[in-house]
């Protein structure tokens, strides 16, 4: 069966995902860019339109940022990843932070309460709107992904509730040396997740410490 993977997520050393105070104008809240400045001097995120400065990075940071689309055939993410506003749409003209042709080029389903009509993008990408449990929603993706894997892409409510409901396989995770008080932690109610993953951990010279957990064997 395909594997479900969690790729180039960030937290802030508190375990916060993502500050409060989420808008159009700062899609991470008061955390502003600083959880994804280690990913934007990527040759992966400057492809994506994604600027930082100086030369593209192809080190540490790039080899793992590098790896979240291949063999992936849908993402599933919530629905502040896709929005900055919450409860029932004021209208259908929002499309996503990404302009017309989002980095995603796969089908993308979007978890929300408030239904509307899929939307198709430049580029590859359908955006699928679905009110559904963890599972339910995997089984959906699936269904769309073929024999390919299904990405959890964020925010950190989604990932933690995947987690919860142990679905995810494979995890990336970027410890950012900032400190941020205040958001949406990713690790609430996780207790003990260690012992489901086999975990590593490699430094860059960024100063971010990448994290990755595989699955053990449920057996084991």
């Amino acid at each position: 069966m395909s594997l479900v993977r969690v790729h180039n997520f960030s937290v802030s050393l508190d375990g916060f995902g993502v500050g409060e105070e989420q808008r159009l104008e700062a899609p991470f809240g008061h955390a502003g860019h600083r959880l994804v400045q280690w990913a934007m001097p990527t040759r992966t995120f400057k492809q994506m339109g994604l600027t930082g400065e100086g030369a593209r990075s192809v080190g540490v940071d790039e080899a793992f940022a590098s790896r979240w689309a291949t063999g992936v055939g849908v993402e599933i993410m919530g629905r502040n990843k896709f929005a900055p506003q919450r409860g029932p749409w004021a209208d259908e003209e929002w499309r996503g932070w990404w302009g017309d042709n989002p980095p995603f080029h796969t089908p993308v389903v979007v978890l929300t309460h408030h239904s509307r009509p899929p939307l198709e993008m430049d580029g590859g990408t359908t955006f699928y709107f679905v009110d559904a449990e963890p599972a339910d929603a995997l089984e959906q993706a699936r269904g769309l992904a073929g024999d390919l894997d299904v990405r959890i892409g964020g925010g950190a409510t989604t990932i933690r509730q995947f987690l919860q409901a142990d679905l995810i396989d494979e995890m990336h995770i970027v410890v950012v040396p900032i400190l941020l008080g205040r958001g949406e932690r990713l690790w609430d109610g996780l207790e003990g997740l260690e012992q489901r993953f086999h975990i590593e951990a490699v430094t860059s010279p960024s100063g971010v410490l990448h994290l990755t957990f595989s699955r053990r064997r449920r057996d084991a």
